[in-house]
This record gives structure tokens, C-alpha cells and sequence, in this order.
């Protein structure tokens, strides 16, 4: 296999191409903080996309309950457990991706979900783990926890879907980075579903072709955000284009938490991958836990995260205040702006909340208010 390099590992790595990194790349940063596990998201992309007969198990998004939880069930647990016991070496992984550790004649190591697997999209949902049931509720570690992670398809910058395809009808646009299947060509052969480690790319039996999500690209395309980035009830996503760490831009928001900040993860870097959706760890969850999902930088994270310096307030201040893809920002002391590739300006927040005092007595309404408790 060709060697290229991951930025996430830190290393050359084995991938069947040769490496060929887009102009942009989608990505996205969810911020599990603030998700309140609606659905909401979950359900904007279902009537989108996928309602149609042989479309009824396939969740290109979904929001599932760590520690437990997971669609395909148990679909994390199963990859790690076949990759078995690795480690990271300060901030280089120094185990074996799912392309090195890949069985004879196989380009990834993986695995084709049984039926019962595809069932119950929210299985464990709001179940919690704990080792005692003494509630607490001091950061940064509860007792009884669980957490919300939101999971779309990666579009990564090494698929493993596309690495597994055999009739290459997967491909990776050069313009946007964004991972999609050429139904043409396509023959149904199901290679993607079990090379891809997230179980992102699904199978219709209908039409005997596989499926995944498309970014909505059709609206990035229009500046416009992805119907799950714009539906979030809970302003946890910000949408954008990442770039890599040598042409990074400070004042590009997804660059600046990826590479700058660096409050934002991806999941499962030692897949190999390298995943382009990225995560603010949650700051109650057990560390151990964290540093398995999401790697070695998990308590940098967490910290910078929890006591945000005045830039990075304000970039997490843009989350969730435009339909539109923000291409750059700015901070100043009073808000933080966004604005697009064009450089106009899509929205300006205010840093403090306004606070007000209303009269006991409102003279226009004619009406008598309590202002107290």
C-alpha cells in the first residue's frame, strides 16, 4: 500500500491511494456540551432523505447515549475489540489503523452488522453508567453519567468505504471534500458497509445499491448549512471548511477550534481515517473514557473549553446563529461577527446579554407586571 500521512496520528500511515487532500474540506464541530438529545437533527435528515421504502433503517444521522448506546448496537465496541489493545505515544499513535491491521485479501479491517443491529436506533437512550449511585454534581466528573454523541458520516479524508469499494463508485469530490456513491456504477457488493468503522455508508435492498449521507451539498453549494447543522435545536454545530494544518487560517472558525484552540476532537482518530467531523468532549464524562474516543488531547481540551480565552468565547458564541456557512470571523470586545467566503456579513452576536429592568406598570399596555420572584 502507498503511504501518506494522517495529521491526526501524527504519521505516515498505509492507505490503498495515493494521498490527495481536497481544496476545502466539509466539517463540522459538535459541541456535546450543549446537546440536549432531541432528535431534532436526527428527524430533519430522515424527512430529507431518507423516507422512502428500503430507507427505513438507514439514520444518516443520529444522536446515540455513551456509554451504551450506538446504531449500528454495540457498532464501536465491535471494531475496537477487533483491533485489540493499542496505544499513542504523546500525541503520535503508535498502533495499528484498521488499514494496517486489515486480515489477507482485505484492504480495512471491519465487519457487516447482522439485521437485529439496523432495529433500534435509540437503544440506551438516557441510560447512564456509574460505579456508585451517589449523585453528584461537581465538575469536572459525575458519579452517574452519560452523554449525548451526535454522529453523522465523517466524510473522511481516507474512507474506508472508498478504500473497500471494488468497483470504485465511491469517490471523494476534490472541490468539498465530501464522500459520495456513484449509483451507476455501484453493484450493491456491500464492501463499504463493512469497511466503513462508523457504519455510516448503509445498504437499500430496494435498489441493491449502498447510501450514505451527501452533506446536503446541494445546499453547501448555495453558502447554505446542512439540514441537521440548521435544524439544531440546541446550537451545537457550526459548519464550515477545514483546511489542513499547514494552510490553516486563524480567522476561519472550524480551522481555529481544530487547529488553533485545538478545543475540538475528532472521533476515533486511531481508525486512520482521519474524520472530519470534530467534537468538544463533554467536560462530566470519565477521562479514560474521553481519551478513547477521542484521543490523547482530551484534558487540553476540556481546559481550554471550560475557562475560554475572549477569542474562543466568541467563536463558540457563532454556533448556531446562522443558517449559512460562516468562511471567516472576528472578535471584538463587544461581539463576534460572521461572514462569508464573499466577505459579507452573515451575523454579528453581542459577547454580554443585554440585562433589563421592566416598569412595574407598563403605561403602553395599560397592564401590571412582577418584576420580583
Amino acid at each position: 500500500m502507498p503511504k501518506v500521512f494522517n495529521w491526526q496520528l501524527n504519521r505516515e500511515m498505509s492507505y490503498p491511494y495515493e494521498e490527495a487532500r481536497p481544496e476545502k474540506q466539509f466539517c463540522a464541530v459538535f459541541n456535546i456540551n450543549r446537546c440536549v438529545g432531541c432528535q431534532t437533527c436526527t428527524m430533519a435528515c430522515k424527512a430529507t432523505w431518507t423516507f422512502s421504502k428500503g430507507q427505513e433503517h438507514m439514520w444518516w444521522n443520529n444522536v446515540e447515549t455513551k456509554p451504551y448506546g450506538g446504531y449500528p448496537q454495540f457498532w464501536d465496541r465491535k471494531i475496537l475489540e477487533m483491533l485489540g489493545p493499542q496505544k499513542w505515544e504523546g500525541d503520535t499513535y503508535a498502533g495499528q489503523t484498521i488499514f494496517e491491521a486489515a486480515p489477507e485479501g482485505e484492504v480495512a479491517l471491519g465487519y457487516y452488522p447482522e439485521q437485529r443491529e439496523w432495529v433500534y436506533p435509540n437503544i440506551y437512550e438516557d441510560t447512564p453508567a456509574a460505579e456508585t449511585w451517589q449523585s453528584t454534581t461537581e465538575l469536572p466528573v459525575h458519579d452517574i453519567w452519560m452523554f449525548y454523541l451526535q454522529r453523522v458520516c465523517n466524510h473522511c479524508t481516507y474512507p474506508a468505504c472508498l478504500a473497500a469499494c471494488p468497483r470504485k463508485a465511491i469517490y471523494k469530490r476534490p472541490e468539498d471534500g465530501i464522500v459520495l456513491v456513484d449509483q451507476e456504477r455501484c453493484r450493491g457488493y456491500r464492501k463499504c458497509v463493512a469497511a466503513c468503522p462508523y457504519k455510516k455508508a448503509m445498504y437499500r435492498p430496494t435498489t441493491r445499491t449502498a447510501e450514505k449521507c451527501i452533506a446536503c451539498y446541494p445546499l453547501n453549494e448555495q453558502g447554505i448549512l446542512s439540514r441537521c447543522m440548521a435544524a439544531c435545536v440546541g446550537k451545537i454545530r457550526l459548519q464550515g471548511w477545514l483546511h489542513a494544518p499547514d494552510q490553516a487560517r486563524e480567522d476561519n472558525p472550524i480551522d481555529y477550534l481544530v487547529h488553533f484552540a485545538k478545543v475540538a476532537l475528532p472521533l476515533y482518530p486511531q481508525f486512520g481515517t482521519e474524520p472530519n467531523i470534530y467534537y468538544i468532549p463533554p467536560r462530566w464524562a470519565p477521562r479514560e473514557y474521553l481519551r478513547q474516543l477521542f484521543g490523547p488531547n482530551v484534558d487540553e481540551a476540556i481546559e481550554k473549553y471550560t475557562d475560554p480565552d475572549p477569542t474562543l468565547f466568541g467563536v463558540l458564541r457563532l454556533f448556531g446563529m446562522t443558517d449559512r456557512i460562516i468562511d471567516r470571523f472576528q472578535v471584538t470586545e463587544e461581539a463576534a461577527i460572521g461572514y462569508d467566503e464573499s466577505g459579507r456579513e452573515l451575523v454579528r452576536v453581542s459577547l454580554d446579554e443585554p440585562f433589563y429592568i421592566r416598569p412595574a406598570y407598563d403605561e403602553r399596555y395599560e397592564v401590571h407586571r412582577f418584576n420580583e420572584p
